[in-house]
């Protein structure tokens, strides 16, 4: 049996696959099994930012693999401590908690903002705002989260606790405030899978104020717009906040699962032994991974990043078939003429694989694409677009 005939016999049917089975790459290249050629403009949505078989990565990993792969945290390895430190330097975070995904930091991000504010204010403090078009994940709670009645209709009951604002309605977000008892605010600073649609700077910093007039947390979640991809090491960054708590994933272990949840001082002693766990979280290959990744997102090479989106935008805005971009970084949203599909389609067969977001091509290479690999994906997205 081919794989796509194995995939469609023995694996649950969730997924709306591409007619492509990738089997290598290299770099920003990746290779079907009929070993055609494609740029890698998705980056296993947002997971790959130093592309494929980094050879930094790679040797970082395959050491810690030969040196012992895994180990519960009843014990402690170097690999997940320096991995905290190094998040915590670069943030002003105080203390971290490591999972294996973006939808577990999130959950975890939500025990603990419940739980300062039932130590501070009392157990019936434990209402989230979150944005309308959000998306947070999909576990039951992280799904409750998430601001978009699509993903909540096959899975009901969901979590109770969850209040829904429009983003930049800062006035209803006032009134959750006074009128509810709030543990916590829970933005993207660029909704993904909403259509990679950044939120305003007016907005951000009038709710960083409300947040901390009324003690309540502040939850960045960069699942997707964190370890580099907006162009800052994490996306509030740009915003110039201070947040509370801060989820990411995805792009922090260049390939393998790792998650993160990062308190800051409010924050950092909510948990005690016992009150959380995982049995995977900071594993130690996925650690010695991570490290490398995040010890290599310097100022120059953000810059760099920052560049790469300058040129995108220049590129296709001048494109009859483009309407219009939104994004940050290298994390970029193209609204097309043409219908999305009949635009991915034509990608495809010509060797470049950007993904979807909602009526948009979404756009997330490697941070390290070259010019040479970045200008010709750019050239054959334009070629599609009209």
């Amino acid at each position: 049996m081919s794989t796509k005939e194995l995939d469609s016999q023995y694996i649950a049917n969730t997924y709306a696959r591409f007619p492509i089975e990738l089997v290598s790459g290299k770099g920003s290249k990746l290779y079907d099994s009929e070993g055609k050629e494609y740029i890698d403009m998705g980056t296993g949505i947002g997971v790959s930012i130093f592309g494929v078989g980094d050879e930094e990565w790679v040797k970082a990993t395959t050491e810690q693999l030969t040196k012992l792969q895994h180990t519960s945290n009843l014990y402690y390895t170097s690999p997940c401590a320096q991995l905290a430190k190094l998040l915590c330097e670069k943030t002003g975070a105080k203390k971290v908690f490591f999972s294996n995904s973006g939808a577990e930091a999130n959950e975890c991000a939500i025990k603990a903002a419940r739980k300062y504010a039932a130590d501070k204010k009392g157990v019936e403090y434990n209402k989230i705002i979150t944005l309308n078009n959000s998306f947070h994940g999909r576990t039951i709670t992280t799904l409750a989260a998430t601001g978009q009645e699509t993903f909540h209709k096959d899975f009901l009951p969901l979590t109770e606790g969850f209040l829904y604002a429009d983003a930049g309605d800062i006035d209803t977000i006032k009134k959750y405030i006074a009128e509810e008892k709030v543990a916590a605010v829970m933005i993207e600073t660029v909704q993904g899978e909403g259509g990679v649609v950044p939120l305003s700077q007016n907005f951000v910093s009038a709710l960083s104020e409300i947040c901390k007039e009324n003690d309540v947390l502040l939850v960045v979640d960069e699942v997707q717009t964190g370890n580099g991809r907006t162009g800052a090491l994490y996306g509030y960054m740009k915003f110039g906040v201070e947040p509370d708590i801060v989820s990411t994933a995805k792009g922090l272990g260049g390939g393998l699962p790792i998650g993160a949840t990062m308190l800051f001082e409010k924050a950092e002693n909510v948990f005690a032994p016992g009150s959380h766990g995982s049995t995977f979280g900071g594993n130690p290959v996925a650690a010695a991974g991570a490290l490398n990744i995040i010890s290599r997102l310097d100022e120059e090479f953000l810059n760099e990043v920052e560049k790469k989106n300058d040129y995108i935008i220049s590129e296709l805005s001048a494109c009859e078939g483009v309407k219009g971009i939104t994004g940050l970084g290298l994390m970029l949203g193209v609204e097309t003429v043409k219908d999305v599909n009949e635009v991915l389609k034509a990608c495809q067969e010509n060797g470049v694989l950007p993904i979807k977001a909602k009526n948009k091509l979404r756009l997330l290479p490697p941070l390290n694409i070259s010019y040479e690999d970045l200008e010709k994906a750019i050239e054959i997205i334009k070629n599609a677009c009209v």
